[in-house]
């Protein structure tokens, strides 16, 4: 007798240890909703959340004068733009942007060229196209000195070919 209650209690633990099928389902079935619902809460809470694009600001300083000698080219490759030094002594600045598809462009100083890498198109120190698929010459930025005598760059001011900078 002894030996049948403890093959009774045997099984009763063996029982209460086996995980019954509707607690298994139960389990599955509330794992899934919490898994709806918090990546519901993630979604909700990135479509309310502001999708601010960080630009550079369209008015920039890029130094003193000095700090540029006549018949320089300088790439400014934060602001995609070129300062420019003429052998005269008046600066201006051009897009380093291709007018083509967008592509940031190169100077090449051993030609005397802006080249754009993506498609071929090639610019004078001018910024007027010579050769490649670009519709337009680059555009040419406006420049001022401060109070501080740096120069500054204006990108919301476009400017002519003949507008440039005496210092």
């Amino acid at each position: 007798m002894d030996k049948e209650k403890k093959d009774n209690e045997q099984k009763n633990d063996e029982k209460e240890n086996l995980i019954s099928r509707r607690y298994f389902l139960e389990s599955i079935g509330a794992g899934a909703i919490g898994v709806t619902v918090l990546g519901a809460a993630v979604l909700s809470a990135e479509y309310l959340s502001p999708n601010v694009v960080k630009e550079p600001p369209m008015k920039f300083k890029v130094g003193p004068p000095e700090d540029y000698s006549p018949g320089s080219v300088t790439k400014n490759i934060e602001q995609k733009v070129y300062i420019v030094r003429a052998k005269e002594g008046y600066f201006y600045a051009l897009s380093a942007v291709c007018t083509h598809l967008g592509c940031i462009t190169n100077w090449k100083s051993e030609q005397d060229i802006i080249a754009c890498p993506c498609h071929g198109s090639k610019f004078n120190i001018d910024g007027q196209k010579i050769a490649g698929p670009a519709p337009r010459p680059l555009q040419r930025f406006a420049m001022s000195l401060d109070d501080h005598g740096q120069l500054v760059v204006d990108k919301s001011a476009i400017v002519g070919s003949d507008v440039v900078l005496k210092v």
